[in-house]
């Protein structure tokens, strides 16, 4: 009987910190990416995170291909991957994880 609990509460509350940030931010988050990106330190970051989300995408795919889904099943999760690094791929641990609990016990 395992559940994604730990991917929930994760996702919870890495997006419930998101949406405050981004209210409280006095810039529009392209704004913000062109600051990250225009020094060489935190660009290091960026790239660094970017590149995990890389790896995060290419691994759902081939979850999802293992599973008998199509690539249209992980494009939104790509989508917002790409937009809120980890939102995606947590999202789709939880979804996924709680689908398949839920069909195991058919």
């Amino acid at each position: 009987m395992h559940r994604p609990w730990i991917a929930l509460v994760g996702l919870l509350a890495f997006a419930l910190y998101t949406v405050i940030t981004m209210l409280m931010a006095e810039q529009s988050l392209m704004a913000f990416g062109r600051e990250l990106m225009a020094r060489p330190d935190t660009a290091q970051v960026v790239i660094d995170l970017y590149l995990m989300a890389l790896m995060a995408c290419v691994w759902m795919y081939r979850d999802a291909r293992a599973r008998g889904k199509s690539l249209a099943s992980v494009l939104p999760y790509w989508l917002i991957t790409a937009v809120f690094v980890s939102v995606g791929p947590l999202l789709y641990l939880v979804v996924n994880g709680f689908r398949r609990c839920s069909g195991s016990r058919r």
